[in-house]
C-alpha cells in the first residue's frame, strides 16, 4: 500500500496528515478554515485517495500559515507515499467546469517541483479563506511533492466556483497520474525520477 503518515510542527502550526493513495474512503479534514476543509475534501474525493488532515494553526493572525503549511505537509506525504514512483502513469490532465468557470490542470510527477498558476480570483475572501492562498497552497504542495503543476483558468466569474474547479481538476489529474500501470518500471527514460 502506498501510504504515509506525517507530523509537522512549527511555532505557527501543528499538522497531522494520514494519506493512502490506494484506498478511497471518507476523509477527515479539520484545518479550522471551513472553505479550505471543503476544498481538500473535494480533492481527496476526485483523486480517489484517503486523506486525513488535522491542523492547529495560528488562525488568530490569519489563515496564511495554516494553508501554506498544510500544502507543505500534504506535498511531503505525497512524496513519501509514492516512493520511487515505480509503475505510476506519471502524467495527468483535466479540464473541469464548475457552472460558469472552466479550469485546466495538467501535471507531471517528475520530481521537479514547479507551479504555473494563471487564475484571477475576483473576490479576496470566500468565507474565512483568503483566496490568494489558493496559489500559495498549490506552490507549497507542488514543490514539496516534486510535481510540475500547471493550473489555468479559461474563464469564470464566481470566485467560489473558480477555486472549486481548481481543486477538483487537480484531484482528477492527480488521480490519473498516480494510477498504477501494468508496467513495474520507473516512468522515465533516465531510469529514475
Amino acid at each position: 500500500m502506498r501510504k504515509a503518515i506525517l507530523e509537522r510542527t512549527t511555532k505557527e502550526t501543528n499538522i497531522h496528515i494520514n494519506l493512502n493513495l490506494d484506498r478511497a474512503e471518507d476523509c477527515n479534514i479539520d484545518t479550522g478554515i471551513g472553505f479550505f476543509d471543503h476544498m481538500l475534501t473535494l480533492f481527496s474525493f476526485r483523486a480517489g485517495v484517503a486523506l486525513d488532515v488535522n491542523c492547529d494553526g495560528d488562525l488568530h493572525i490569519d489563515g496564511h500559515h495554516t494553508v501554506e503549511d498544510v500544502g507543505i505537509a500534504i506535498g511531503q506525504a505525497i512524496k513519501k507515499a509514492l516512493g520511487d514512483k515505480r509503475g505510476i502513469a506519471r502524467y495527468g490532465a483535466a479540464s473541469l467546469p464548475m457552472d460558469e468557470a472552466l479550469v485546466n490542470c495538467v501535471l507531471d510527477i517528475s520530481n521537479r517541483g514547479f507551479l504555473v498558476f494563471n487564475a484571477e480570483l475576483p473576490a479576496q475572501k470566500v468565507g474565512d479563506f483568503e483566496t490568494e492562498m489558493t496559489e500559495e497552497f498549490f506552490r507549497a504542495l507542488a514543490l514539496e511533492a516534486g510535481i510540475t503543476l500547471h493550473i489555468n483558468l479559461a474563464y469564470g466569474k464566481n470566485t467560489h466556483h473558480i477555486i472549486e474547479a481548481i481543486f477538483k481538476a487537480f484531484g482528477v489529474a492527480f488521480g490519473q497520474a498516480i494510477a498504477l500501470t501494468e508496467s513495474n518500471n520507473i516512468p522515465s527514460t533516465k531510469g529514475v525520477l
